[in-house]
């Protein structure tokens, strides 16, 4: 990471249009060229933060994920503004629609097809040991090649082998925590995509283990 001046950040951001912000400030910026800023703030002194700055975790994933042949977006570059107490990823967005938005629209809100491929997904993530923390709808892009990827990629970890079981339940029970996401994934009793994930894990499964992780009750 490297320091980034108060006046040379605002000049960075100047005309961006403010995407997501909080009581402490702006979270996501997009730059008038169209790439993003995303900023973390260190909510402590003396945090895992400090050690292992977000925007920086965000860059070494994406690193690591375009090694494993997973799309993701691009990085530019990392910042620290002391200024204003924030780390900053600079990078280009994946460019697509998030599954979130693409389900919303009547003619894709019953895509099987899709589904089916969010299930094989899921399973080769979780076979080449991607622990993301934040697997839903909303952060899963269907690039414009027909490609699905990942964003918002620093709540992420890489392991050397497939995930154990256990960290493929917990994965499911956060996506069960979308009620949209919910109501799409458990189409078909969940067969449709239970089914596709399973042919392409590297763990044997059973229907009701999913159904139970997923918090449906039949």
């Amino acid at each position: 990471m490297r320091a980034l001046a108060y006046d040379d950040y605002l000049a960075l951001r100047k005309g961006a249009e403010v995407l997501e912000a909080d009581v402490f400030g702006d979270k996501v910026l997009r730059l008038v060229d169209g790439n993003f800023m995303k900023l973390f703030r260190r909510k402590r002194l003396i945090s895992s933060a400090a050690l292992f700055p977000y925007a920086k975790r965000f860059a070494d994933n994406a690193l690591e994920l375009k090694k494993r042949g997973v799309r993701c977006p691009d990085v530019l570059e990392t910042y620290r503004v002391v200024t204003i107490a924030r780390d900053v990823v600079h990078y280009e967005p994946l460019p697509g629609l998030t599954l979130r938005q693409l389900i919303t629209d009547p003619a894709r809100g019953n895509d099987e097809q899709l589904l089916e491929r969010y299930g094989h997904f899921v399973a080769q993530l979780h076979s080449q040991g991607i622990y993301f923390r934040s697997l839903h709808l909303g952060n899963v892009v269907l690039t414009p090649d027909n490609e699905l990827g990942l964003i918002d990629i620093a709540d992420l970890r890489m392991m050397r082998g497939p995930l154990r079981k256990s960290m493929c339940l917990r994965n499911f029970q956060h996506m069960g925590r979308y009620k949209v996401d919910h109501a799409w994934l458990l189409q078909e009793q969940g067969r449709l995509f239970f089914n596709s994930y399973s042919q392409h894990s590297a763990h044997q499964w059973a229907l009701d283990t999913f159904a139970k992780s997923m918090g449906r009750s039949d």
